[in-house]
């Protein structure tokens, strides 16, 4: 009995260090913010569902969600497809956490993905001291380009033009059921 409550200490211990560590950030972010759309419907839990839902969310997710949902097999060009890993303890409500950490005995590279840090300085010096490559990094993965852009201050206006339409919003899924 004791060793069971060590071992089941030392697993729970596993998941939260896992989540604090940074480990499986998108797996975590998107599955996180995929399950609160699920639970906000009044549809009832279940695999058929999850999954009908999971590939319609695929469908709009863009960047490093996106390449989750490849490696998940949610996507139409998936290789593989392992979703019922998803949507099977998803249904049961098993926490994104356990769920991502089963994932990443599947395949380790749903935990090395990790989302690119913005810069949280959007004014004009700020954004000068970035370099262009990072700040066509930054519009492109807000899916912008910049035709007219020479000079590295095109680019950092450019920014702060649209930077209140993409930095004052969180991805969300959106279906009908």
């Amino acid at each position: 009995m004791q060793l069971t409550l060590i071992t089941a200490g030392v697993f729970w211990c596993t998941v939260v260090e896992i989540a604090n560590a940074g480990e499986c950030e998108v797996c975590v972010g998107f599955l996180g913010r995929f399950y609160q759309t699920l639970k906000a419907k009044p549809a009832v839990f279940t695999p058929a569902i999850v999954e009908k839902e999971l590939i319609l969310a695929c469908r709009d997710a863009k960047g490093k969600d996106n390449r989750l949902c490849y490696y998940l097999g949610a996507t139409s060009d998936a290789a593989t497809k392992m979703t019922s890993e998803v949507t099977r303890p998803m249904s049961s409500h098993v926490p994104v956490q356990k769920i991502c950490e089963k994932l990443q005995k599947k395949d380790s590279q749903i935990c090395e993905l990790r989302y690119e840090k913005q810069p949280l300085d959007f004014s004009s010096a700020g954004l000068s001291k970035l370099k262009v490559a990072e700040l066509k990094s930054i519009l492109d993965s807000w899916e912008e380009m910049c035709k007219a852009c020479i000079e590295k201050k095109d680019f950092v206006n450019l920014i702060q033009e649209l930077a209140p339409k993409y930095t004052s919003r969180r991805p969300s899924f959106q279906s009908d059921l």
